[in-house]
């Protein structure tokens, strides 16, 4: 429960990160980037229900392709279902954006890593 608490901040700070920058996402405060955040991580969460190998399969032979359409169909939902995360240009922005989060977000989990405060 902790690790998606965690995973929940983490993902919210990375929203609002991406929202100041030209990537058409938009997030009104911090209370909205932590319900959005809420909801990716959960739905994002259901793609971690599938074994391992299924899952390096399908990026393998798609080369990536699979996941990055899930990541951006999260994206989107999560726009949809949370007023004051919007999306500017549609599903550009929802294309821009999950490449964006994903970017960010690893970013942050490797500084958080780095420092200690996770565990590897």
């Amino acid at each position: 429960m902790i690790g998606f608490l965690i995973s929940v901040v983490v993902l919210a700070v990375s929203l609002l990160i991406i929202s100041k920058l030209p990537t058409g996402v938009e997030v009104d405060n911090p209370w909205i980037a932590l319900i959005a955040g809420a909801i990716i991580g959960a739905f994002s969460g259901i793609w971690g229900l599938f074994p391992t190998w299924f899952r390096t399969a399908n990026a393998i032979l798609s080369l990536g392709l699979i996941p990055l359409i899930g990541s951006i169909i999260v994206f989107g939902l999560a726009a949809w279902l949370v007023e004051g995360f919007r999306l500017r240009w549609g599903i550009g922005s929802a294309i821009i954006g999950a490449i964006a989060l994903s970017i960010v977000n690893s970013i942050l989990w490797f500084i958080l890593r780095s420092v200690g405060i996770v565990a590897v």
